[in-house]
């Protein structure tokens, strides 16, 4: 990638463009994010640069961690993410990047954490069929059916069945940036992305061709 952010999802609003139309959009919070460490093919086999987001107080922060920051002479983080840059050589320990690295128009993908729902039924989880509910069906409508077979006698492994949904990793590609609002550290992007509100995500420009 070539640049990517840490921020935080504040919410769901509109705005207008020239002509009055009105876009969706979701509000981050994107950075400002400090290089904690700086990754060398001679020292870890690659290069990337470390990032933290969000201030953390040094009595919630544990021997090593405390250690980690101390190393890079920046306070500590609650949050750290690795990234993969095409060219970091202008970055160094310590230094703070902002939201102004994205401007209106470009592409993005947003990573974050899908909303917990529980535990769902394979109709909700895997959007399974329903059976009707006359002649002799019983209460079975919204049930699985049948799951093992009879030989070996087990369910096989990755059998869509109910369970816990939600709480995984979602990417979604192709994201427009509407607006950067620098002074705020503030960046709307057209359309919803994931993870619950003030959920942590991470901004990076967009790889898929438009």
């Amino acid at each position: 990638m070539k640049k990517g952010l840490i921020g935080r999802k504040i919410g769901m609003t509109q705005i207008f463009d020239e002509k009055g139309n009105v876009i969706p959009v979701t509000v981050v919070e994107l950075g400002p994010c400090t290089v904690v460490q700086k990754k060398t093919v001679e020292n870890d086999g690659y290069n990337a640069v470390q990032l933290g987001f969000e201030d953390k107080k040094v009595t919630r922060t544990n021997k090593p961690e405390k250690g980690h920051f101390d190393k890079a002479n920046v306070g500590p983080k609650k949050v750290l993410k690795e990234f993969r840059l095409e060219d970091d050589s202008a970055l160094n320990v310590g230094d703070v990047i902002k939201a102004d690295i994205f401007a209106a128009g470009e592409k993005v993908d947003v990573v974050g954490t899908s909303k917990g729902k529980g535990t769902a039924g394979v109709i909700k989880r895997w959007n399974f069929g329903r059976l009707k509910e006359t002649h002799g069906t019983g209460p079975v409508a919204r049930h699985a059916g049948s799951l093992g077979v009879i030989d070996p006698a087990r369910i096989f492994k990755g059998k869509k069945m109910a369970g816990h949904l939600g709480c995984e990793r979602v990417t979604i590609q192709n994201l427009d940036v509407v607006k950067v609002d620098a002074e705020n550290n503030l960046i709307a992007i057209k359309g919803a992305i994931p993870g619950p509100k003030k959920g942590i995500v991470v901004v990076a420009n967009s790889v898929k061709k438009s």
